[in-house]
């Protein structure tokens, strides 16, 4: 019997440190894991110390020279550096070397390609990709044709990437006109939300922090939960049932992570505004993580470029079960901080116990006696409040509920 195995690709990592005291070696680390997840091996890294990205090659020529050398040994199929290359880089690189010559982002939409599943996600991971290259065809050259397959091929990719300009920017405009239409049906059910009077909470947080996890223990989701980067890609909302009438809807987003290619914030941007539009944001950290206290800035700062502000966020550090450092984490952007694991469910009685906290500081409290003419208002406590308590007397129904404002005042002028 003959046996066959995919062979992975192997790629050598590039990366530049333009200054002491920043991220290079951990964001190279970083897309160590992001060539595993595209499904092919990290067989070895250069980190080169200069004052800024060479405007021709990235790297000096060198340690391009260098990088050459290590390709050989290796036997490498080609490389990935760690920034969003020019065309003219590009190209210089590939003609220097001699093998495929990718970018973090190339790396990132590939990625996001194999991960989409929805009619949605398909149609924003293509519009990214074309972006992306349509800026870079003239960069391409010969390397247009990639028939042989790989990472950096899949999605439109395996289409048509002989497409010129022309076309490419025509399938854009079509994108964007599909992505249109999806916009205003969110935004229709967005409002529908609204009217509906249920508040909403969006769950963010770094790529594989186990937004998808936690929203699976609470409501019973069942969405795809992995131990991998971009494990989902589509937000899913589902409605969480609190003590006595209380509800929320939490919808899970996309994992942020550093350097995020803005291709893909413009493609996803309807999907991320989920955030902009939730009433409250709980915010998921990776505790057991070394980089958590860099992944909550990273966090923010993307929440901060999509202009989420003025939010009650309610920080869960999770994976306490595989936490090992002594130090505590601290978050002061948040409202409330909570250890949790959300796999095993240790802390989510007092994760619910904080969301109707917050679901009652907009609400008022009120013990009142309704006369059975008006009866019809309790309807309005139950849909927009939370009814404590309520007794059938002779003069009328008794309640005791936390109302919104409106209907408080429907209640006091009865």
């Amino acid at each position: 019997m003959i046996q066959t195995a995919e062979e992975k690709e192997k790629l050598l990592l590039v990366g530049v440190s333009a200054e002491d005291g920043d991220d290079a070696e951990d964001s190279l680390e970083e897309l160590a894991d992001l060539v595993e997840t595209a499904g092919a091996k990290a067989v070895g890294g250069v980190l080169q110390r200069r004052e800024r990205v060479h405007p021709a090659t990235y790297i000096g020529k060198g340690k391009a020279e260098e990088l050459k050398e290590l390709i050989w040994e290796t036997q490498a199929d080609g490389i990935v550096c760690d920034d969003e290359l020019t065309p003219a880089q590009l190209r210089n690189l590939t003609e220097l070397l001699n093998v495929k010559v990718m970018d973090r982002t190339l790396i990132i939409l590939d990625i996001f390609a194999m991960r989409a599943s929805t009619s949605e996600g398909k149609i924003q991971v293509e519009l990214a990709q074309l972006r992306y290259r349509a800026s870079r065809l003239t960069g391409l050259g010969k390397s247009l044709s990639r028939q042989g397959g790989g990472i950096g091929t899949r999605g439109p990719g395996e289409k048509k990437l002989e497409t010129d300009r022309r076309l490419i920017g025509s399938r854009i405009s079509q994108l964007k006109k599909e992505l249109e239409e999806i916009r205003r049906h969110r935004e229709v059910t967005r409002g529908q939300r609204t009217k509906g009077g249920i508040p909403v909470a969006a769950i963010v947080g770094y790529t594989n922090a186990g937004k998808s996890t936690l929203l699976n223990t609470l409501t019973k989701a069942d969405v795809l939960e992995e131990d991998m980067l971009f494990a989902t890609l589509d937000p899913t909302t589902r409605l969480l049932s609190l003590s006595k009438d209380q509800q929320i809807l939490l919808t899970d987003t996309v994992g942020f992570i550093r350097k995020l290619p803005h291709h893909l914030i413009e493609a996803f941007k309807s999907t991320l505004e989920e955030a902009k539009y939730a009433d409250y944001i709980i915010h998921v950290v990776d505790a057991a993580n070394p980089k958590a206290d860099q992944q909550m800035y990273i966090v923010y700062e993307t929440l901060r470029s999509l202009g989420v502000e003025n939010k009650k966020i309610v920080t869960l550090l999770n994976k306490q079960d595989k936490r090992e450092m002594a130090e505590p984490l601290h978050d002061f952007m948040a409202d409330y901080v909570l250890n949790i694991s959300a796999k095993h469910g240790t802390g989510l009685d007092e994760v619910k116990r904080v969301l109707e906290e917050l679901l009652r500081e907009d609400k008022i409290l009120i013990e009142r006696l309704v006369p059975y003419p008006q009866a019809g208002i309790l309807q309005l406590v139950r849909k927009g409040g939370e009814l404590l308590e309520e007794s059938y007397e002779p003069e009328g129904i008794f309640i005791r509920a936390y109302v919104p404002m409106e209907v408080y005042g429907k209640i006091v002028d009865l």
